[in-house]
C-alpha cells in the first residue's frame, strides 16, 4: 500500500513538470520540420529584400541572392523528408509553397521592384500560413511545453521577423534609390506599429514561459529577450527619424544589415524554444 502511496506521489509530482513521463519522438520530428519551416522563411525574406535592393540600383547583393535561394530550396528539401510532411494538409500547402518559388525565383530579377517585392511577400504569407498549420495541426503530437513554445514560434516569432524583414528589405529599396513615395511611408509606418505591437507580445508570452520552465531554456534566453528589445527600439526610432522622413543619408547595405543582425537575435530566441521542445521530448525515462 505504502509503494503505492509513493508511486501515485511521484506521477503527480512529474505531470506538474514540462517533462512528460515518456519520451515523444514525434515532438522532436517536429521540432526539426518547424526548425527548417524557419530556415525556409528567413531565406525568403532574404532574398525578397536582396532583390528589391538589387532591382533599385545595389548590384552588389546579387551573389546573396543566389546564395539564399540555395537555401530556400536546402529547407525545402528537409521538410519534405520528415515524417509531418505526409499530414495531407501540410504536405499539400508546402508542395504548393515549393513551386511558386521555383517559378518566381526564375523570373524575379526580370520584375519591377515592387512586384517583385509583393510577389515575395505573398509567398512569405503563405508560409506563415502553413506554419500556424504546423502549429494546430501537430499540436497533438507535442507535450505542454512543446504546444506553448510552437504557438510563440510560429505565431509570434516568425510573425515579427516578416515585418522586421519587410521594412528592411523596402528600406534599403529606398535608400538605394534615393527616394520614398507617399504609399511606402504609409506601409513603412504600418511596419513600425506592428513591429512594436508583436514584439511587446513576444517579450510578455516568453517571461511568462520562460518563468514556468526554467530549466528547459538555455542561458542566452533573458540576454536576447534584453537584446532584441532594445535593438527593435533602435532600428523603428532610426526608420521613423531618417527614412520616413525622407532625409536618409544611410547606406543601403549597413540598413539590410542591422535589420538582419535583429531578425538573428529573434532566430537565436526561436532556437532556445525549439531546443527546450527537443530536450523536453526525451521525458523522463
Amino acid at each position: 500500500m505504502r509503494k503505492v502511496i509513493l508511486i501515485t506521489l511521484l506521477l503527480s509530482t512529474l505531470q506538474l513538470q514540462a517533462k512528460s513521463l515518456f519520451s515523444n519522438n514525434e515532438q522532436a520530428q517536429n521540432a526539426k520540420y518547424i526548425n527548417s519551416l524557419k530556415d525556409l522563411v528567413i531565406a525568403t525574406q532574404k532574398t525578397r529584400g536582396l532583390t528589391n535592393s538589387y532591382l533599385n540600383g545595389n548590384e552588389s547583393t546579387l551573389l546573396l541572392i543566389h546564395g539564399n535561394k540555395q537555401d530556400m530550396k536546402r529547407a525545402l528539401g528537409i521538410m519534405e523528408s520528415l515524417p509531418l510532411a505526409t499530414n495531407p494538409i501540410i504536405r499539400d500547402r508546402a508542395t504548393s509553397i515549393s513551386q511558386s518559388l521555383v517559378i518566381l525565383n526564375n523570373k524575379a530579377l526580370k520584375l519591377e521592384p515592387s512586384a517583385a517585392f509583393d510577389a515575395y511577400t505573398q509567398q512569405i504569407e503563405l508560409t506563415l500560413m502553413l506554419a500556424q498549420t504546423v502549429s494546430k495541426q501537430g499540436s497533438k503530437d507535442l507535450n505542454k511545453l512543446g504546444q506553448e513554445a510552437s504557438v510563440i514560434m510560429m505565431e509570434t516569432i516568425l510573425p515579427l521577423t516578416e515585418q522586421i524583414g519587410r521594412m528592411r528589405g523596402m528600406g534599403s529599396g529606398i535608400i538605394a534609390k534615393g527616394k520614398i513615395t507617399k504609399a511606402q511611408k504609409y506601409a513603412m509606418a504600418a511596419m513600425i506599429n506592428d513591429i512594436n505591437t508583436i514584439n511587446e507580445k513576444l517579450q510578455t508570452d516568453m517571461k511568462f514561459i520562460v518563468a514556468g520552465n526554467r530549466d528547459s531554456y538555455d542561458s542566452t534566453i533573458d540576454k536576447n529577450l534584453a537584446l532584441s528589445q532594445k535593438s527593435i527600439l533602435k532600428y523603428t526610432t532610426l526608420t521613423k527619424s531618417k527614412i520616413l522622413k525622407g532625409k536618409s543619408k544611410l547606406n543601403a547595405d549597413d540598413y539590410f544589415a542591422e535589420g538582419t543582425d535583429i531578425i538573428s537575435i529573434l532566430i537565436n530566441i526561436f532556437n532556445s524554444n525549439n531546443q527546450a521542445i527537443i530536450k523536453d521530448s526525451k521525458g523522463w525515462i
